[in-house]
């Protein structure tokens, strides 16, 4: 009902608006010939109000083109696992969130087009985000300050994938079509993504696409054990026990089955844009095991069926002169449903939820180098989760939001400020079977950032961003009090938790000249309140409690990505490129923070031309040593990666060929940031094939 109120709202308002030219930037649609995720992720962050990236202040990635398609994984967290500052979940090969500076869960907001993904990702690691990144025309990951446009939530950053099941601009052609195929060898994944695009009349263009991609078990580097729990089940008397020992080069219970389908239709007149669109999403997919090690324990292979039917609308309109320059507003609404299934079929546990959420911006005019815009947010969410499993009560979450960027640019200097108020109200019904009676908590969390940066020398521009962000619990860290099998604790919630406060101080470096580049951040963040799993000791249905608490915590960090031209040997390019990025951070009183990325180097060397690209590189992952109490030390790993891509076509270059080897070496490679590291290695050798064509 919001939903159709907001569209028929925004529809009038577009009724009373004169046509009026596109405004001479990313809104503005790429010409036909142009693949639109290459020219407006080149230069432009949709994230927030739509600026220039030497203008973000924060940390900024953007990965479209013959990079996504190189990169391109059946899970948003491995897609995106090779940019700065960029971690996953790796909880298996579907279930794998973004990791951004070391946070996860309610900490980073994973959206569709500037809408959130309105499913259960964030509750726990074995939920996959109901995003397949094979509709990606574009990703846009947003660290720092800036990414609390999009809420509290996002205090780590923001990971935003832009698709096109709402049409931006009216094809030059009859029906324009596109689309990518996929093999890769390590888990025999085969997918393939198709979407048409047809104009109707001058101002009409319907859309559809569909998805498909199934995979069978992952091919790993080595034992599906660490050698520590290797050791402990070949001293067992139990014999299946010590069975589990010999576990090597599979990683059972991890095949995957997913399809979504959309329609979508927009009306477009120059820099004036209305439309809708609804998809359906299907994925049933299997969550590694963790083995039992004591001698008559069952383990677990559960298998998640989900299911998504979601709506949403988007409406662009240029208001032409004076202070505004358009209005933006953004919808969506979700109806999902999860069903956690035993080794027989039977339905164990199932995760029930209705969300929507609407933005409405207001940009402004850039006029004497200020610019910048203001807007609000609602969202709500209803949770229900029935079955053996149920650690939680019937809730719901509602948040409204109130935000605005301001910034200015004048000759080296620039500068922003924002700020964002934030309401949010949580229930919880009464429920005997967790032993708790009905429950509401309100918060009110006010955020705000500062920050600038001066071009010291031509190329060399150096900045500061300051930062004070408030969060409010989530209703998981409210009102758990029960068995979770995802992360195998019996999870306590705290009813009475303060907001989270934090402060933070971000130091950057940009550098850019004829053939070279870097960018570098610094930062720190200071929090009062910090919400964390605490384990007592105690154990409960067999499984470790672990209470939500509080404390104060600290994370600091570093990033830095850079390139340089090597050599132009006639149409050749040959150019280096390297990131780094580092994390530490401690709870006070408790030691280090759980599941914290360690040191890690990823260097590549490529050669460029016309009609073909070519690329090796090398990541290098230090151990992690530095645990929390509950934790084991993760070995460090290095793995080697190669690709060609080839453009058989000069005047259509979206057309592409891209072969890729991953992990050339089979080496054992396990992520700190993974609940599963110790039972669930990543992939091994993958040989990937991938072909994207458009006409």
């Amino acid at each position: 009902m919001l939903l159709t109120i907001l569209l028929a709202g925004t529809a009038a308002l577009l009724a009373e608006q004169p046509s009026v030219p596109a405004p001479a930037d990313a809104a503005q649609a790429p010409p036909a010939e142009a693949p639109a995720a290459d020219v407006a992720g080149a230069d432009i962050i949709v994230t927030g109000l739509r600026r220039n990236r030497d203008d973000v202040l924060s940390g900024t990635s953007v990965v479209s083109g013959l990079e996504l398609t190189r990169d391109l994984r059946p899970t948003i967290g491995e897609t995106l696992s090779h940019q700065p500052g960029v971690s996953a979940t790796s909880f298996g090969p579907n279930a794998s969130r973004p990791v951004l500076r070391g946070f996860q869960g309610e900490r980073v907001r994973v959206l569709t087009d500037g809408i959130g993904s309105l499913d259960v990702s964030s509750s726990s690691a074995d939920h996959a985000v109901a995003i397949n990144p094979l509709t990606a025309e574009r990703i846009e990951v947003l660290r720092g300050p800036a990414a609390l446009l999009f809420g509290s939530e996002a205090i780590g950053g923001v990971v935003n994938v832009v698709d096109s099941r709402i049409p931006r601009r009216v094809p030059d052609e009859g029906a324009h079509v596109e689309g990518v195929l996929t093999y890769g060898s390590a888990a025999d994944e085969r997918s393939a993504n198709v979407k048409v695009d047809v104009p109707v009349g001058g101002h009409f263009v319907l859309h559809a696409d569909g998805n498909y991609s199934k995979t069978a078990d992952l091919a790993i580097g080595g034992f599906v054990l660490t050698p520590e729990l290797r050791a402990e089940a070949a001293a067992s008397a139990d014999p299946a026990v010590r069975a589990l020992a010999g576990l090597k080069g599979k990683l059972p219970n991890t095949a995957a089955e997913t399809s979504d389908v959309a329609l979508g239709a927009a009306w477009i007149d120059g820099g004036n844009n209305v439309g809708v669109s609804v998809n359906r999403y299907d994925s049933l997919y299997g969550v590694p095991i963790r083995y039992a090690l004591e001698p008559g324990e069952e383990a677990e292979a559960p298998r998640i069926d989900v299911k998504q039917t979601r709506a949403d609308a988007r409406a662009e309109i240029a208001l032409g002169g004076g202070l505004a320059e358009s209005l933006r507003f953004r919808a969506g609404y979700s109806d999902y449903r999860h069903d956690e299934l035993e080794a027989n079929g039977a339905i164990g546990t199932t995760f029930l939820t209705k969300g929507e959420e609407a933005r409405l911006e207001l940009v402004q005019h850039d006029r004497g180098g200020f610019g910048g815009g203001a807007g609000i947010q609602y969202f709500h969410r209803g949770m229900n989760v029935i079955g053996d499993e149920k650690y939680l009560p019937k809730n719901a979450t509602s948040q409204f939001g109130v935000f605005a960027l301001e910034n200015y640019v004048h000759g080296p200097l620039r500068a922003e400020l924002g700020a964002r108020y934030e309401r949010q109200t949580l229930h919880a019904d009464a429920d005997s079977d967790l032993g708790n009676s009905e429950l509401r908590r309100a918060y009110s969390a006010v955020s705000g950032s500062l920050g600038g940066s001066y071009e010291v020398a031509k190329g060399v521009r150096i900045g500061i961003n300051g930062s004070h962000t408030q969060r409010a619990p989530s209703g998981d860290e409210l009102f758990a009090n029960g068995p979770h099998a995802g992360t195998q604790a019996f999870e306590i919630g705290d009813a009475d938790l303060a907001k989270e406060k934090s402060w933070g101080l971000e130091g950057t470096l940009a550098v850019a000249g004829d053939g070279y580049g870097l960018t570098a951040s610094v930062f720190r963040s200071w929090f009062d309140n910090y919400i964390f799993e605490r384990r007592t000791g105690e154990i409960r249905q067999g499984l470790p409690v672990f209470q939500i608490s509080q404390a104060p915590a600290r994370y600091s960090g570093l990033e830095l990505e850079g390139n340089v031209r090597l050599a132009e040997l006639g149409p050749v390019t040959l150019a280096l490129d390297a990131v780094a990025d580092y994390i530490r951070a401690t709870i006070r009183s408790n030691g280090p923070a759980p599941r914290i990325p360690p040191l890690r180097l990823l260097g590549g060397i490529e050669a460029k031309s016309d009609p073909l690209d070519a690329r090796v590189e090398v990541e290098w992952v230090d151990a992690q040593e530095r645990t929390a109490p509950f934790e084991t030390p993760t070995d460090g790993f290095t793995t080697v990666n190669a690709s060609v891509s080839w453009r058989p076509l000069r005047a259509h270059k979206e057309v592409s060929l891209t072969l890729s080897a991953n992990n050339i070496f089979d080496v054992d490679a396990r992520r700190h940031a993974s609940f599963l590291k110790d039972y669930a290695p990543l992939a091994g050798r993958d040989v990937r094939l991938s072909a994207r064509f458009a006409f």
